[in-house]
């Protein structure tokens, strides 16, 4: 494991772009595809790229959010101190591995905004304190529990088709995540994958000689706040407790009102409103939180850059009926005993170009609910392996790294060798749990 594992970063670090000319080489690819695959002509592929090119826009937003307050949130000096004991549990290389591999998984599951960033950071932490572990791991393990996330509690597909009036209730009506969620498979498939991708990540440590390791100082988030020299009403205020307080205790009442109202609906608006909260109560004054933005906003340059061309992609997709051509030519050599298992790689292979579980399953989800009434085969079962295809291959997309990476001060080459390995494991794992039960 050792061998392979050197060998793919060495390929990735050599091969792998960056995200951006990963983003617009896939922008290339698709074009291409569309031209030859479908009815498109060149200029009705320019056209719906730039039409679709904003189409993230909320969505990009939620994300420079997550990751802004998030990264702010943790710079705070009792979430840094909650994390630094945390962090103290471990004591070795392989320890810190598994401990953090754990942590992501288990917060994915609940929710993947929250997975993305509390991974990243509690990995940031562990590496202060376990200076001997390979850092390019421990990311690509903070990353990798994020696998996860669309057979958990947050999965935006099997909490849409729990939903009255849902898009496709007419074909497959309204679909309790008992049956999706907490069903014996996929609960299944995920205690198998929370069981075996912390030991591939410990099996996969690399050689003392081959360990990349990261100086502490370096991983230090240092806010710097300015004093004003000539105290004013307004500096006055900009220090001023009860203002935080004030801001605080509404968002806190909110909160409490909406999980009072609506249950544990942990929506990313939701998590962002929970992170700025605290965020502002955990630094005390507007000048100290104030200068945690300024401090982590440099993060989320790459989310702001890239997410449009991602956009991009899934107009051309979508549109040109590029995305139906993949998933129909996958599924045309199934049967009843393997519809979701093709079912499964067929969303794997679309999510490179739709990276969005609520995207995908609007463009796929008419083709493989047809097939499926065809084959007479489980509406709900096709749903989460959609679900889980769209998840699977993340660990090779950039596209949802970019959170983690940011945080980390990585590039994607430096985890993605590892990556590929959590890749064929949970691909290995999905596909037994969706054709054995």
């Amino acid at each position: 494991m050792k061998t392979l594992t050197r060998l793919s970063n060495r390929l990735m670090e050599r091969f792998l772009p960056d995200p951006y000319i990963f983003v617009a080489l896939l922008t290339l690819i698709v074009f291409l595809l569309g031209i030859g695959l479908t009815e498109a002509g060149p200029l009705d592929m320019v056209i719906y790229w730039g039409d679709g090119f904003w189409g993230l826009l909320l969505f990009t937003m939620q994300m420079v959010i997550v990751l802004l307050a998030g990264h702010v949130l943790a710079s705070s000096p009792p979430i840094k101190r909650l994390l630094s004991k945390m962090a103290g549990m471990a004591k070795t290389p392989g320890g810190a591995i598994i401990l953090v591999t754990v942590v992501s998984l288990f917060a994915s599951w609940i929710n993947w905004g929250f997975g993305l960033v509390i991974g990243a950071l509690f990995a940031k932490e562990i590496a202060k304190k376990v200076t001997t572990v390979d850092y390019r791991l421990l990311i690509a393990s903070a990353y990798s529990g994020f696998v996860i996330w669309h057979g958990g509690l947050a999965g935006s597909i099997p909490l849409s088709i729990a939903t009255a009036d849902h898009p496709f209730e007419s074909i497959m009506g309204i679909v309790p995540t008992t049956e999706t969620i907490f069903s014996t498979y996929n609960l299944v498939i995920v205690a198998a994958l929370i069981v075996t991708i912390p030991l591939l990540n410990r099996w996969m440590m690399p050689k003392p000689e081959d360990t990349v390791t990261v100086d502490p100082a370096l991983l230090e988030d240092t806010v710097i706040v300015e004093k004003p020299t000539v105290i004013t009403p307004a500096s006055r205020m900009e220090d001023s407790y009860l203002l935080s307080i004030f801001v605080g205790a509404l968002g806190l009442v909110y909160l409490g009102y909406h999980f009072t109202t609506k249950g544990f609906d942990l929506n990313l608006n939701i998590v962002n409103m929970l992170f700025v909260i605290l965020g502002i109560i955990m630094h005390g004054t507007p000048r100290s939180y104030l200068a945690a933005v300024n401090n982590a906003v440099k993060t989320t340059g790459g989310i702001i850059i890239q997410f449009p061309f991602y956009a991009g992609i899934m107009g051309m997709m979508v549109t040109s009926g590029l995305a139906g051509v993949i998933s129909t030519a996958v599924v045309s050599v199934s049967n009843e005993h393997t519809f979701h298992l093709f079912t499964f790689y067929a969303a794997g292979i679309v999510n490179f170009f739709v990276p969005s579980g609520g995207g995908q399953w609007a463009v796929q989800a008419p083709i493989m609910l047809q097939a499926a009434s065809e084959l007479g085969v489980d509406y709900s079962k096709t749903a989460m392996a959609i679900a889980w295809g769209d998840a699977w291959t993340n660990m090779i997309q950039p596209f949802w790294a970019l959170p983690a990476l940011a945080i980390a001060g990585l590039k994607a080459k430096d985890i993605m060798g590892y990556c590929v390995f959590v890749l064929i494991l949970s691909g290995i794992v999905i596909s037994l749990g969706l054709f054995f039960f």
